[in-house]
């Protein structure tokens, strides 16, 4: 390993000169002031949420409660339309009463107090005597926010970035009471009780945060005091966790076993027999590895093939390296504990707790849903877990100089990131056109396309109008389809189905090169529009130079259109939706009145959403 001596040194002889500043006083200060702000104006510079879920049922939940729809809708957004609603009402209110811009920067910022918890947890972890003790913990909570899910959500509504705030204040709450953890007196059992109560409501607001529960408890094991001591805190933990999860989704669960006699419904129904949903557990197992070899080079076949784990194409390293560190600790120990002449190198009981918990929490992911961005509390901790094993598996300089060179690669690697999408900013973040509705307090809308989301439409409908997804993806039994057909039988009309319509992925970009053509003179004159068409030719713009035949009315000479291969037949795109909607909805007694289709504009921030509005009978 001598060839890479040299190169470490280097670097980290120029991460010394560069980051000396943050051993001052004030640098955590500053740092914890500074960075939530830079995640804000991060989150400002992404432009507008526009992912799947928030247009699924990330708005339409909350404006569902809101509005006294929970119930009388029906699946509008699939089966996430009975997803608790708690965590989304932030980002819901924010999107209605303050400018887009703002809301965004404003998420950004609530992100962005992961890093002062990651900044605390490494503080407690880290020896009071280490040399540059500020700045190390500075640098591996600063590599912390540079994980590849936690910046791919970084202001958006998904919500893990968010939860993770509750589950890393349990974690930091029990480190900074360690001493009395070890004591186990009442400040112990009170440290243990709100631990539990914080995570409880990470839990409860998004039932996946459950697995950080169990880890957690597990690892009180690693307290050092009597093993029955251990226990009862871990018991006590356990029901802040119970009182954690009944505040945030209690009165949910309330709510979905009064209307559909199931707390998690449609999940689990294999448990509690909902007439309204098919039994199973509904539980996502395509993302998981397949066999136990898979299981065992899990970090690197999703990090060679991310799409076993994520939608989006992250990028990281992290994981296989903080897996190989994970291996060589268990084998240094294993191997120190043969023999016994060899003392393994001691682990102080707050590292312990925290690498255990890092451990389980990876396992019962593993095990239970393998999706990429239930890993973001602990992301948040990967580097913080990196030089704690590097220091147990080597000596404090050379451990130093690995832990250097590995995290500058693996956040390097994480760049350019990518995001979950994002449209242009507008004054509102989300706005449609809808016609004025005859009668609406007898109208019905129907959704009967899966793809793209439609819900978060409904707000723009008359609130007396309800919502029923046809076909989509929630899966039908006879009590369901009964409750359908008897709400369209209570209902004489006019029903109406929305239908997406078709859009050019490519004409927002278009746009945005003419106009900045437009700004530089290229299109209103000979020179101009001489110059244009060179740059067309010699640059790969992703369009093309058109010389118009006369003059337009703003006076333009020249302009650019998309390349034949970017060109879409929008009109046969509308056709074809409009057919797929013919053949679904005799399966449900009604007939699409097709003469009767109208289009209109919706938008997510700055970028069109247009859909069809079209006409539904139900023949006698």
């Amino acid at each position: 390993m001598r060839f890479l001596s040299r190169p470490l040194l280097a670097l980290e002889a120029w991460a010394e000169r560069r980051s000396a500043r943050l051993n001052r006083p004030a640098a955590p200060l500053l740092a914890a002031i500074l960075v939530p702000l830079l995640c804000g104006l991060l989150s400002l510079a992404m432009g507008q949420d526009d992912g799947w879920d928030m247009r699924n049922y990330h708005l339409y939940n909350v404006y569902a409660l809101l509005n006294g729809r929970v119930g009388g809708d029906i699946s509008a957004a699939g089966f996430q339309s009975y997803f608790n609603p708690t965590l989304d009402i932030p980002y819901y209110l924010l999107t209605q009463w303050l400018p887009a811009p703002l809301a965004g920067f404003a998420f950004g910022v609530l992100h962005g107090l992961n890093f002062l918890l990651v900044l605390g947890i490494a503080r407690q972890l880290l020896s009071r005597e280490a040399v540059g003790r500020p700045r190390l913990a500075l640098l591996l909570a600063m590599a912390g926010m540079l994980g590849a899910g936690f910046l791919s959500e970084l202001g958006n509504s998904m919500g893990d970035n968010m939860t993770a705030l509750l589950v890393l204040a349990a974690v930091y709450l029990l480190l900074r009471g360690w001493d009395a953890l070890a004591a186990a007196d009442g400040r112990a059992v009170r440290l243990a009780l709100f631990s539990g109560l914080l995570m409880g409501f990470g839990a409860g607001l998004k039932l996946t945060n459950a697995t950080y529960a169990l880890a957690l408890c597990l690892a009180f094991i690693a307290i050092p005091t009597a093993f029955w001591r251990r226990v009862r805190l871990a018991f006590v933990f356990g029901l802040g966790v119970l009182a954690g999860m009944a505040a945030t989704a209690g009165w949910w669960m309330f709510k979905m076993w009064q209307l559909f006699g199931n707390p998690l419904y449609p999940q689990f129904n294999n448990i509690f027999h909902s007439p309204l949903a098919m039994e199973g557990g509904v539980l996502d197992t395509g993302y998981v590895p397949k066999n136990l070899g898979e299981a065992l080079l899990w970090p690197f076949i999703f990090t060679a093939h991310v799409s076993r784990v994520a939608e989006v194409p992250l990028k990281q390293l992290i994981w296989p390296i903080v897996y190989l560190l994970f291996i060589g600790f268990a084998g240094v120990w294993l191997y120190q504990r043969l023999r016994r002449q060899h003392q393994p190198r001691p682990l102080g009981s707050r590292a312990a707790f925290v690498l255990l918990f890092f451990a389980l929490s990876y396992l019962f992911w593993l095990k239970l849903f393998g999706i990429y961005r239930y890993l973001i509390p602990i992301e948040l901790l990967a580097p913080v877990a990196t030089w704690l094993l590097l220091q147990r598996l080597f000596t404090g300089q050379v451990a130093r100089r690995w832990a250097t060179g590995l995290l500058a690669i693996a956040s390097l690697a994480v760049l350019p990131f990518v995001t979950w999408g994002h449209a242009g900013w507008a004054g509102r973040a989300f706005s449609a056109q809808v016609p004025a509705i005859a009668k609406p307090e007898t109208a019905l809308l129907l959704n009967v396309v899966p793809h793209p989301p439609m819900a978060w439409m409904a707000q723009f409908f008359p609130p007396q109008m309800p919502v029923v997804a046809l076909g989509t993806s929630f899966q039908e039994t006879p009590a369901y389809l009964a409750r359908i057909e008897a709400l369209i039988a209570s209902r004489p009309g006019p029903h109406y189905v929305m239908l997406p319509a078709a859009r050019n992925e490519k004409e927002p970009g278009l746009q945005k090169k003419i106009a900045l053509a437009r700004a530089l003179g290229w299109t209103d004159s000979a020179a101009g529009c001489t110059r244009l068409e060179k740059l067309s030719q010699r640059v790969r713009l992703q369009a093309q130079y058109r010389a118009l035949p006369a003059p337009d009315s703003a006076g333009q000479l020249c302009t650019l259109e998309l390349l034949p291969k970017h060109q879409v037949d929008l009109a046969a795109q509308d056709r074809a939706t409009r057919a797929f909607a013919q053949q679904r909805l005799p399966l449900y007694r009604l007939q699409l009145d097709e003469a009767s289709c109208r289009g209109y504009e919706a938008w997510v921030g700055a970028d069109r959403y247009p859909y069809q509005l079209c006409r539904v009978t139900a023949p006698r």
